[in-house]
């Protein structure tokens, strides 16, 4: 197994449950869209797809915990040649969330921060971010976002990369930045931003292979090969579902290998990956 899992989370009945899911599970309908799978259910899964290694995000929004940093790193303390951490704060109280997010790094051994501008409200470029881009960079860990439109029944704006997260990458020379669920519709924008910035990078979550744009299939054959994971959104998305059809790319065996495996492991500076 060689692939690493750029976006996933192990929830509990509570996070599956949450109203603002209702209309993914209108359209992906499913066992994992409505019962939360037990622990082993997830590595089962992962072996399946060939998935080594998933990063496995808490969730945290304005009204509290969805799932915690507790609990993924529980589930990560279980399986921990499987699972990397990705912590979550509460947005509203920055300084309260720099000293979680350094909790969960030098306590937990997480390696990523994830906040999601649609479940906020707030583009990543709000005053309310930057404590905590500081301190993703003083702790050398990555910063996990969502671009392109909210799934969710929110608004998809925050998620627009030009002008919101430009500026953050402009700001933060040195900070890691992911960009999960691809950018639709505005990849151009995305795709723009991770040619310009050499720290940001683009994951390809809550997609599967079949539905890749045309646009982001060119980028990772050429000039791109180097700045897209693969990402799954476990277990909405599994990544045994995510990877059906990948031979279809036709993908040279170097620009494969860093798409699965080496431009995660470059990204969220995985040791041993």
């Amino acid at each position: 197994m060689t692939v690493i899992d750029a976006w996933m989370q192990h929830p509990g009945q509570q996070w599956i449950d949450n109203e603002m899911f209702a209309s993914l599970r209108r359209w992906k309908p499913g066992p994992f869209s409505e019962t939360a799978p037990p622990l082993e259910t997830t590595v089962e899964m992962m072996d399946k797809a060939g998935v080594a290694r998933g990063m496995l995000c808490a969730w945290y929004g304005p009204d509290g915990a969805m799932i915690s940093n507790d609990d993924v790193a529980a589930a990560c303390g279980r399986y921990p040649d499987r699972f990397v951490g990705v912590a979550s704060v509460d947005l509203t109280r920055p300084m309260s969330a720099v000293g979680e997010l350094r909790r969960c790094v030098e306590e937990l051994g997480f390696r990523a921060l994830r906040v999601l501008p649609w479940l906020w409200g707030l583009p990543p470029d709000d005053r309310r971010y930057y404590p905590l881009f500081a301190a993703c960079c003083d702790l050398d860990i990555t910063y996990c976002t969502q671009v392109g439109h909210a799934g969710p029944l929110r608004a998809s704006d925050p998620g627009r990369p030009i002008p919101y997260l430009d500026n953050v990458a402009l700001e933060f020379p040195d900070l890691r930045i992911v960009g999960g669920h691809i950018g639709v519709p505005w990849l151009d924008e995305m795709i723009s931003l991770a040619t310009k910035y050499p720290n940001v990078y683009i994951d390809t979550s809550a997609y599967t292979v079949r539905r890749y744009p045309g646009a982001l299939v060119d980028y990772l054959r050429a000039h791109g090969r180097r700045k897209v994971l693969f990402g799954s959104n476990h277990p909405f998305w599994p990544a045994v579902d995510c990877l059906a059809g990948l031979d279809d790319l036709a993908l040279d065996e170097k620009t494969e290998r860093a798409f699965l495996h080496d431009n995660a492991a470059a990204a969220f500076r995985l040791e041993g990956a």
